[in-house]
């Protein structure tokens, strides 16, 4: 199996920083160029006099034999600059002038011939008196002399000045710029807000490490990791497969409830098999500029088939994944190219060789087909929520992190955390040991944790909530009238606590029924029984206070609830039989329902779920006028403890 280095795996990450490099080395390519130009113009424009070969030769001639002319004439120079030898008598001007020796008719000629140089004229010049002095000609000097000291002062180079006026500001102005843009595309978002990188991925890449995720830290999904086992053997030794002909699935998709470990177990696969481990949410792929999300799957496929053997791990693929819309009403071109592009990838033409492609999602149903095929996902991997032992298993690992005392049993939260996700353990893990800091202890007992599930489930108790003698012996009856027609009923569930201090959930008290083991299917006899447990605290307000409260909102939902749910889905009514008249969707995102049938059907179903519903709330009623001592009892007790276990209720209930 291949094998990569960190320093390999890390290359992804400094391939981050090109969009700066990049861009710098455009700017100064740029500025080469242009300098490159301006020499060429230079040359063209300032040395034009080199096209006149004849003159360039006829002046080089004159330099050879200045020399030579001077010597043989022996002739004094005068200082050009020198003001003594004329006068402006003797020129007629109002400046010095010199003579100066022509050395091209000197050597011609034997003659020398004079002339002045005006260069320092301020005033008018007559040049009749000129003429008359015997000079032959004026000249003016390129150089000029400043007013203040005289002094000669010579022209700068093109060049140089070229690159003081025009090349430096533009490098100052092009650096300001480009720590301008970052500043900007930091605060717009990063890299990928905006134009910014467009079309690149923004997966994020694991490096294996000796602290990884593996499948040792996960437990309560036993079939998925068996599932799993087989990609990590695959991926470790891909040969014993290919011997047999054997192809391991190009996608795995994990579904399931939200908090249900998809994501851990996805990582826990990439350290078992010791590869690399790119990680992007399906909503990563969305953009308000059309293609960009195509080109954004293209180029993590490009670093995944760099990389391979890896593991690409989508998140929440419904965001691209869902089914495609048959007409142009209502339709998302740019989520359709994308879903495209990702089908292309994983069956096109090309083949993905030692990329496995991991997704997650609790909306399975929302797929397209096209993506949940064989050949693209091929194989559905249910991460459910846990059972008892399962969840027993998840609290033992998040507590290896915990001090605890030596009594914890783990069992026991459990049974009382039923229905609890991977997630909502490890927060009642880590809220137990958050309470026995505050309380000032080394380590967190039993105690702790069974707080801490109330603390999930009802939320913190409520300091400031004070309530009336009168209140606080209405919340008593409620929670008793619970417990004693659950404990006066057969195939119900123990009660393990009863309360009434208010929580910030907004319930006044509540009491906790806990399963004795795992509780699968539910009968037709259970059902009703809980609801006439559900209405058990109205009953008793009833009975004890003849009068009725808000206390029972949250019972009435539920028992509702419960009672539609028997006619329409379960079939358990004697007029509807066995028709499904509602249908469930998002059964992972609390199961949302919507009735199938007619208006006169759905008539029918409200007379039957209230008929249900007002029969158990007689049955409730019966249990506890039979056992109003018991009632007033056990309320009583209630209210002047606050909080009592299920052992101290059954045994005032059965002395």
């Amino acid at each position: 199996m291949k094998r990569e280095s960190r320093q390999d795996f890390n290359e992804w990450d400094e391939e981050e920083s090109g969009f700066s490099v990049r861009t710098v080395l455009a700017v100064l390519a740029a500025i080469l160029c242009v300098l490159g130009l301006c020499v060429v113009l230079y040359f063209l424009i300032f040395r034009g006099e080199k096209e006149e070969p004849e003159k360039a030769e006829e002046v080089q001639a004159i330099a050879d034999t200045e020399e030579e002319v001077v010597d043989k004439e022996e002739l004094d120079y005068e200082d050009p600059q020198s003001t003594e030898n004329l006068t402006p008598d003797e020129t007629g001007a109002e400046t010095a002038v010199s003579k100066i020796l022509i050395s091209e008719h000197a050597a011609e000629t034997d003659e020398v011939t004079l002339g002045i140089d005006v260069s320092r004229c301020q005033g008018t010049i007559d040049w009749k008196a000129v003429a008359d002095a015997g000079i032959d000609f004026a000249m003016i000097r390129v150089g000029y002399r400043t007013q203040s000291s005289g002094e000669i002062v010579e022209e700068t180079s093109p060049i140089l000045n070229f690159f003081l006026y025009v090349m430096l500001p533009l490098i100052i102005f092009t650096g300001l710029g480009q720590i301008l843009s970052r500043k900007m595309m930091d605060k717009m978002g990063g890299p990928n807000a905006m134009t910014f990188n467009m079309g690149k991925s923004s997966a994020k890449v694991y490096v294996k490490s000796s602290d990884g995720i593996r499948f040792s830290d996960v437990a309560g999904v036993d079939e998925a990791e068996e599932s799993l086992t087989e990609i990590v053997n695959y991926l470790h030794d891909p040969s014993k497969y290919r011997e047999i002909g054997a192809t391991m699935p190009k996608g795995v998709l994990l579904v399931g409830p939200p908090g249900t470990g998809k994501t851990m177990l996805a990582k826990a696969v990439a350290g078992e098999a010791d590869v690399p481990f790119f990680s992007i949410s399906g909503s990563e792929f969305v953009e308000m500029f059309v293609g960009m999300g195509a080109s954004k799957v293209r180029d993590l496929f490009k670093q995944a088939k760099e990389k391979a053997p890896c593991i690409v791990f989508i998140d929440e693929i419904d965001a691209i994944g869902q089914k495609r819309s048959g007409g142009a009403m209502g339709g998302n071109d740019e989520r359709e190219q994308t879903l495209n592009q990702l089908l292309t990838e994983m069956d096109g033409f090309e083949g993905n060789s030692g990329v496995m492609i991991l997704a997650a999602t609790n909306r399975p149903e929302s797929l397209d087909p096209a993506l949940t095929r064989p050949g693209r996902f091929d194989r559905r991997v249910p991460v459910e929520l846990p059972d008892l032992k399962g969840r027993e298993e998840i609290l033992k690992v998040h507590a290896r992190k915990v001090k605890l005392a030596e009594d914890v049993d783990f069992s026991v939260i459990a049974r009382m955390a039923s229905g609890a996700s991977g997630a909502e353990l490890a927060n009642i893990v880590n809220e137990a040991a958050l309470r026995a800091v505050r309380d000032g202890r080394k380590f967190a007992t039993q105690a702790d944790l069974e707080e801490s599930i109330e603390v999930v489930i009802a939320g913190y108790q409520k300091k400031n909530a004070i309530l009336t003698d009168k209140e606080k012996m209405a919340v008593s009856y409620h929670e008793i009238g619970h417990a004693l027609v659950a404990a006066l009923q057969t195939h119900s569930a123990p009660v393990q606590k009863i309360t009434i201090i208010p929580r910030t959930s907004g319930a006044l008290g509540y009491t906790m029924q806990v399963e004795e083991g795992n509780h699968y299917l539910m009968t037709k006899e259970e059902l009703e029984n809980k609801i006439a447990t559900l209405t058990g605290g109205r009953a008793a307000e009833e009975i004890a206070l003849g009068a009725i409260s808000t206390g029972a909102s949250n019972d009435i939902e539920q028992a509702t609830k419960l009672a539609r749910a028997m006619i329409t889905r379960y079939g358990m009514s004697d007029q509807c039989d066995m028709v499904a008249l509602e249908t469930v969707t998002n059964q992972y995102l609390g199961g949302d329902t919507s009735l199938a049938c007619s208006a006169e059907t759905q008539t029918k179903i409200d007379s039957l779920v209230v008929e249900l519903v007002k029969k158990e709330h007689e049955k409730a009623l019966k249990l506890l006028t039979e056992n109003r001592d018991k009632l007033e009892s056990l309320s009583r007790h209630l209210y002047e403890k606050e909080t009592i276990t299920g052992d101290e209720f059954m045994e005032l209930l059965n002395p």
